[in-house]
């Protein structure tokens, strides 16, 4: 029997590439299972030891020594403890050999499931540690089948899937294609790790220059920050920590052959590859190039930068439905706000006028009236007009006698009309009267 355990040990070994520690610990524990089986009437602790290279395996039951023995399928006695330990003590635990009866056909057959599980438990232990230490690398695989939109790629023994989500618009994949993504996750779940595979993240590209462009790798040339438009167009900052070597050059190789290796593997994805620069006005025009820029300003308290282009170069900086400006805003981290020079010219005037029409109003709020202004408003306010009052010597300013119509020297003209129209002599007004 224990040349048969270590043939399938080895056969195991081999196919699931679980080590020998692991499958011994599984016997062990399937033994255990099995010999509880015919002792569970008799013992309620079990307890197998198995030897790793000759793999025979010896059962004991774990029972309390006492002086006087009440439970015979817990408890043993002093003396016969004793003849197994001479060191013993009442109160402690013993292990009492036992000789478990032939395994049946149910003690067989449950060994044989404690063993498939715990085979199959090391294994998905095994490929969860192997893969989670692979997240963010690269790997190679084909496509096994296709489930609701789902790519399922066969790596070696694991499978992973490639979701809705992580799938580029612009790749259509069939069954047996073969497929290079990103892996970005790794998960435990009840049917074991879920390995979740990536063609859309920007670490994608990154991997990828690196694999192709040995500057890159060696960190002659560091990848500063990428900005992707999966399946359109993806910009690449780049630095070089050596003076003497172009970063865009060595990115872009010979003719064009480097970079046109990652486009080929992104299925005709265009990249544009800028030169970093850590001033944002700089970064800003290297990112927006090819468009002529007439001015730019910054808001670093909003993280907002203002650009002013020509008007036949404003569509050409914003692109197609925004993508230029877009993915200039998230390689630089602020938010681009892209005018022509019109439109910024009458933004100008209009802050202006609202500027200036602010200060009046300010300024008729805060001085106050001058003195010239206070006299005038009082000699309004009085029933003489401010002429009359200059007039009026200064017996006649006396408040017993105020001034009336009568004391102001009217025009000549108007004199007589007011002499002829108003009657002077008393008597003749009482005879009109009557």
């Amino acid at each position: 029997m224990a040349d048969n355990l270590k043939m399938i040990l080895q056969q195991l070994e081999a196919e699931k590439s679980v080590d020998r520690d692991t499958l011994v610990e599984a016997i062990r524990s399937a033994i255990e299972t099995a010999a509880r089986k015919p002792l569970s009437n008799k013992a309620a602790h079990v307890s197998v030891e198995v030897d790793p290279k000759t793999l025979a395996f010896n059962v004991f039951e774990i029972r309390l020594v006492v002086e006087k023995v009440t439970d015979p399928a817990e408890e043993i006695s002093l003396e016969d403890a004793l003849k197994l330990n001479p060191d013993v003590v009442v109160g402690n635990r013993l292990k009492v050999p036992a000789q478990p009866a032939n395994f049946g056909r149910i003690a067989a057959q449950t060994a044989r499931q404690v063993i498939i599980q715990k085979i199959k438990d090391a294994e998905r232990d095994r490929i969860f540690e192997e893969f989670k230490q692979r997240e963010g690398d690269v790997v190679t695989g084909a496509v096994k089948r296709i489930s609701h939109g789902n790519l399922i790629v066969s790596i070696g023994q694991v499978e992973a899937v490639v979701p809705v989500r992580e799938q580029s618009p612009r790749e259509r994949y069939k069954i047996g294609d073969r497929i290079r993504a990103i892996l970005v996750e790794v998960d435990r779940s009840p049917r074991g790790p879920q390995v979740v595979l990536s063609r859309t993240s920007s670490e994608l590209v990154r991997v990828l220059f690196e694999m192709e462009v040995p500057e890159i790798y060696d960190g002659t040339v560091l990848i500063k920050a990428v900005a992707r438009d999966p399946g359109s167009r993806t910009k690449v900052a780049v630095a070089s920590a050596d003076p003497h070597v172009d970063a865009v050059g060595a990115c872009v190789g010979l003719k064009g052959a480097r970079v046109r290796a990652v486009v080929e593997e992104l299925n005709g994805e265009k990249i544009d590859i800028i030169r970093w620069s850590d001033n944002p006005v700089e970064l800003c025009v290297n990112a927006l190039n090819p468009a002529d820029i007439l001015d730019i300003r910054l808001n670093e308290e909003m993280k907002r930068i203002h650009v002013v282009v020509p008007q036949d170069q404003l569509s050409l900086a914003i692109g197609k439905r925004g993508q230029n400006a877009r993915l200039a805003s998230q390689l630089l981290g602020w938010n681009i706000d892209i005018r022509n020079e019109d439109d910024e010219r009458e933004a100008l005037a209009a802050a202006e006028d609202v500027s200036e029409g602010d200060d009046e109003t300010a300024a008729e709020e805060q001085d106050p009236l001058p003195e010239d202004a206070i006299a005038t408003d009082t000699a309004l306010d009085a029933p003489v007009p401010t002429e009359a009052t200059e007039d009026v010597t200064p017996e006649e300013e006396t408040p017993e006698k105020p001034a009336d119509a009568a004391d102001i020297e009217p025009p000549e003209e108007e004199e007589e009309e007011e002499t002829t129209d108003t009657p002077t002599d008393p008597k003749q007004e009482d005879s009109d009267l009557a």
